[in-house]
């Protein structure tokens, strides 16, 4: 997939590539990418081999600090637009093996 914006959450994976790259590792969008990164290398996405440990507390972490009261809920919020982004890129990928396969 050339455009990951097309996908919902596809912004934020976008940028945690990016922070990830660049040696940012404590931001929202690096964190998902490093908790989803076996799932997005498999579907083809350049992740990082560096990742910080611990990415789904550091991530929870973080979110505790910006907002204590709605850190859970905003975390929760957070890996469902990571999974619902991997299950679309997925469900494209699919698509595209489909598209290839019929005669």
């Amino acid at each position: 997939m050339d455009d990951l914006h097309a996908l919902p959450g596809g912004s934020a994976v976008s940028e945690g590539l990016a922070d990830l790259a660049a040696g940012r590792w404590d931001t929202i969008p690096a964190l998902l990418v490093a908790i989803a990164a076996p799932r997005l290398r498999r579907l083809g996405l350049p992740v990082s081999d560096e990742l910080p440990d611990h990415a789904e507390h550091r991530l929870f972490h973080l979110l505790q600090t910006e907002a204590p009261k709605g850190a859970y809920s905003r975390y929760n919020a957070w890996l469902r637009r990571l999974d619902s982004f991997a299950s679309a890129l997925e469900a494209e990928e699919g698509a595209r093996i489909r598209a290839r396969s019929r005669p």
